[in-house]
């Protein structure tokens, strides 16, 4: 009896092992994949808080992550000489990250939280088109369909808030270029780069996108001087905290999570931005009812896709 019970006990011991072994990096990764989206789900309201344009804020970010980034990968000992090939291409997505950021950041200045945010969710189905390019799969036909629901939410948002017409434009303009970057972030990462080459390479191109704008725009706020206190305290809590670690984190996990996966997951920023902002900055992020509506197609929309994507090969 004791042998049976003994033998019972290695057997679960077993199972539970390989359960540990084959379901704890998928477990882990999404789990991973989560805690970054509600990290990114602050950035849009410090963007906000920090009182810094657009372009200084972001240039400032880049460099203080890149630091960061570096510190990392020094401290890892990690060899940051990969071909020059590939050196080419991180930095030419680098330069996509920093029109991402650009467009995001701008956004969110001249129009608010929950605007930048209801067009950034439209991501999903900017992947869903994008993803079969690169992966070299056919575009299904319900992807097209949904896309041409969310255009009509969209157009539904313009209608009713007309002053934030740029807004929209540049939020959809994130959307656009963060579904481009995750997708491309997925190729490199599963060409066994490791994340933080990735990302030291990344920043560099980042950074040399928003200097070209930030010269051409803007050039007497290329600067560190005259900068408040509470300016340099959310800087830093977002290039560090919301940049630098969760940066590392997504492009390590795209190795194993797929670009759209990310993407969807990317939804969730959008619902906790708009909580956030709407209890820290109240009255300014109150929009009208039809904006709700569209914001709620969109996600319906992405939650439907996800659905047929699930039972539909």
């Amino acid at each position: 009896m004791a042998d049976k019970i003994y033998d019972g006990r290695k057997n679960l011991m077993v199972h539970l092992t390989n359960y540990c072994i084959v379901v704890n990096p998928k477990t882990r990764n999404l789990f991973l994949l989560h805690f970054i989206v509600f990290v990114w789900g602050w950035t849009a309201v410090l963007g906000k808080i920090i009182t810094l344009p657009a372009l200084q804020m972001i240039w400032l970010r880049v460099m203080i992550s890149f630091i960061g980034i570096f510190g990392y990968a020094l401290y890892k000992k990690t060899s940051l000489l990969p071909s020059r090939k590939i050196i080419l291409q991180l930095l030419g997505i680098g330069i996509i990250v920093g029109l991402h950021w650009i467009c995001f950041y701008s956004a969110v200045k001249v129009s608010n939280v929950s605007v930048t945010l209801a067009c950034f969710s439209t991501g999903t189905l900017f992947t869903s088109l994008i993803e079969p390019v690169f992966y070299k799969r056919k575009v299904l036909w319900y992807e097209i369909f949904f896309g041409l629901v969310v255009i009509g939410a969209l157009l539904m948002i313009f209608n009713v808030e007309t002053k934030y017409t740029l807004g929209i434009l540049l939020g959809i303009g994130a959307a656009l270029t963060s579904s481009i970057m995750a997708v491309v972030n997925s190729i490199m990462s599963r060409k066994n780069i490791g994340a933080d080459v990735i990302s030291v390479y990344e920043m560099i191109g980042c950074w040399a996108c928003i200097s070209i704008f930030i010269f051409l725009l803007e050039p007497g706020t290329a600067t560190f001087s005259g900068i408040s206190t509470h300016d340099w305290f959310y800087l830093l809590v977002l290039a560090i905290l919301c940049t630098t670690v969760p940066f590392v984190i997504g492009v390590a996990i795209l190795r194993n999570i797929s670009p759209y996966t990310m993407s969807l997951t990317l939804n969730l920023e959008t619902i906790y931005g708009i909580l956030f902002a709407f209890f820290i900055f109240k009255n300014s992020e109150v929009m009208s009812p039809t904006f709700y509506i569209g914001v709620a197609i969109i996600l319906s929309t992405i939650v439907a896709d996800t659905i047929m994507k699930r039972y539909i090969k």
